[in-house]
């Protein structure tokens, strides 16, 4: 018998149970490490003193999955996994995925489209009176109606749409908690209308006082401007401290959302990550190669949850909140520990991060009594004044880890904040961070080069970045290291013309970077910007949004992006003709692309370059290379 939870119906009969007391469905490949969002849940459950198995990627199409573990006594606990499952199957460009990290040999189809209301219509089939709750990624980001990128249009709560019972969003430990115990104290799952974190469907007429209400699904699935209010809406109240019960009406039912969960203690954040983790993909799928995603992971460490950055395109703020909540230096320090007696352990900490990395304390004093500010930033477009940057405790604990024997180099590699970094007076961070941490390319965000689109992104002005770059640069050169930085970059976000789009690559060529890759912006469930997408109105100021949404628009500015590759040369010509910017096509040293290769003559084929006709030179002979300093041929022999 090995240290996982039962997945089988052996596995109940090595442990003499004969009922489960929960059942948690997910879309991902069971791997029983505190990363995976449906391992900490199984294990809280097992924690309290209840007994639970996982469903791993059923097969949705029979009942042969869904009842091999029998009937749950209390409830079936669903989620879609680690990643909502349209992002799991389809690029930004819809396109369906050929691969899937959290599947076993990274293959993809072991999950179907929209996995939380799939798996929950098939358990009310199969067991109607047992009590679905949803949670996890998918259902926390749809819990109001929302804008479905692959349908194109707006979709009712998944809560309606599922036939579920009821909807933990957030991080769910604390919620699983209560809706266990009042479940094995024989309460209905219908009168636990007063869990923190949690979503419930009511009947109009019994729709509680107090509530905030966002404008009907009816009126948002038609109405533009009511879509963006709802959105603000939703954004303003998801604060533990300040944030109200929000209700939306869908129909014949009220959506009723009370206030989100406290973010765990520091104490409850440390129970949670030493629980009795197997750190692995259940062996299971050892014979399939494995499950890929486990490989970020096994030697990296969760420190922190939350993200006060709190950028449009992200849907952090909806889901962990804004809220910073740690482990305990000491917790950490033990984790390590474990680590590095591991079969496989090679002396690395791969990460020591979280959602934001250097984030180890709130971004101010008063969050604690009031919150965080409504419709305000604390970092973009410039720092609040209230903002305390301090990077003190963090340092403490890599310095801790690196003295652990048998760790050679502790790594960050999840996002840093740069700008919040600028903001501290003391750069012992920073310095610590070059010397020590990073394993030869530090990834940083800046996204975009343009203000303009980098206020509709909520993130820092490009200078910001710039003075980041310098010092990491001329820190770097004092110590003799050769190391550099990797920025992320975004095509397409909205408030990105074709003009912001060649502002950016001009930034590029600038600074001789070459990405790549290049992220399109995914209009995905929960986020500002997918707002701004949909709307074409900025719900915080109810402005116009200019949006690339046509593929042609979106290849235009990725293309720029990359305007050095061969292939796009046709593509970026076209924008940079469109945008009256004819003068960054030659062989000019601030040119980006060469002029078109000429039209062919008197009827013959154009062979190219190689056919010798060069018109604009005068001269003959097959073009080699195109430099900066013009077309370059081989001499005659």
């Amino acid at each position: 018998m090995n240290g996982f939870l039962p997945v089988c119906k052996q596995d109940l009969i090595d442990r003499g149970i004969e009922q489960l007391d929960f059942i948690c469905i997910t879309g991902d490949a069971y791997v029983d490490h505190p990363s995976f969002g449906v391992a900490i849940i199984s294990r809280v459950i097992e924690a309290i003193g209840y007994t639970v198995g996982v469903i791993a990627q059923p097969d949705w199409k029979s009942a042969r999955d869904f009842t091999k573990l029998g009937k749950p006594k209390y409830a079936f606990m669903v989620t879609s996994g680690n990643v909502d499952s349209m992002v799991a199957h389809y690029t930004s460009a819809k396109k369906r995925r050929s691969d899937d990290a959290y599947s076993p040999g990274n293959i993809a189809g072991k999950r179907p489209d929209r996995a939380v209301t799939v798996y929950t219509k098939k358990c009310k089939e199969l067991f109607p009176d047992v009590p679905v709750i949803i949670g996890g990624l998918e259902a926390s980001l749809r819990r109001f109606a929302h804008y479905d990128y692959w349908d194109d249009g707006v979709r009712p709560s998944i809560l309606l749409e599922s036939g579920a019972d009821m909807l933990s969003y957030g991080m769910g430990e604390n919620q699983t908690i209560q809706i266990c115990n009042r479940l094995a104290a024989g309460e209905d799952i219908a009168a636990m209308t007063d869990i923190r974190g949690t979503c419930y469907l009511t009947e109009p007429k019994n729709t509680p006082l107090g509530a905030v209400q966002c404008p009907d699904y009816e009126l948002v699935k038609t109405d533009k401007k009511s879509y963006a209010k709802a959105c603000r809406i939703q954004f303003d109240e998801v604060d533990e401290v300040r944030g109200r019960m929000v209700i939306q009406r869908h129909g014949s039912r009220m959506l009723v959302q009370n206030p989100p969960m406290p973010a765990l203690t520091t104490e409850e954040f440390d129970w949670v990550y030493e629980l009795p983790y197997q750190r692995a993909y259940h062996p299971m799928y050892e014979a399939q190669g494995g499950v890929p995603s486990i490989k970020e992971v096994e030697f990296s460490i969760i420190h922190n949850r939350g993200c006060f950055g709190n950028c449009n395109f992200c849907s952090i703020a909806l889901h962990q909140g804004r809220k910073i909540s740690v482990r305990s230096m000491d917790s950490v320090v033990r984790e390590a520990e474990m680590l590095t007696k591991k079969p496989g352990f090679k002396g690395y900490i791969h990460d020591v991060g979280g959602p934001t990395a250097n984030f180890r304390r709130n971004s101010c004093d008063k969050q604690e009594k009031a919150g965080l500010c409504k419709g305000k930033k604390c970092l973009a477009p410039t720092p609040c004044p209230a903002l305390k940057a301090d990077h003190s405790e963090y340092v403490e604990l890599l310095r801790r880890l690196r003295t652990i024997p048998g760790i050679k180099k502790v790594f960050i590699r999840s996002g840093i904040r740069y700008d919040y970094l600028m903001e501290d007076p003391d750069d012992t961070f920073l310095k610590e961070l070059i010397a020590y941490h990073v394993s030869g390319q530090l990834k940083v965000a800046p996204e975009h080069c343009s203000n303009n689109v980098l206020d509709k992104m909520g993130k820092p002005h490009i200078e910001v970045y710039e003075a980041f770059a310098k010092r990491f640069y001329d820190l770097t050169k004092s110590i003799g290291k050769e190391q550099y930085l990797v920025p992320y970059l975004m095509s397409s976000h909205p408030g990105s013309t074709l003009r912001d789009a060649v502002e950016l690559s001009l930034f590029l060529k600038k600074n001789h970077m070459h990405p790549e890759q290049v992220q399109d912006f995914y209009p995905t469930p929960g986020t500002i910007a997918t707002c701004m997408f949909y709307t074409g109105l900025d719900p915080y100021t109810m402005e116009e949004v200019y949006v690339p949404r046509t593929p042609r628009d979106k290849a235009e500015q990725r293309a720029l992006l990359q305007y050095f590759k061969p292939e796009n040369a046709d593509i970026v010509r076209r924008a940079l003709v469109k945008c009256g910017r004819r003068d960054l096509i030659g062989y000019g040293k601030d040119c980006m692309v060469p002029p078109a290769p000429q039209a062919p003559e008197n009827g013959f084929k154009n062979r190219g370059a190689a056919s010798g006709n060069n018109r604009r030179s005068g001269k003959k002979g097959p073009i080699r290379s195109v430099g900066k300093n013009g077309p370059h041929r081989k001499k005659k022999k």
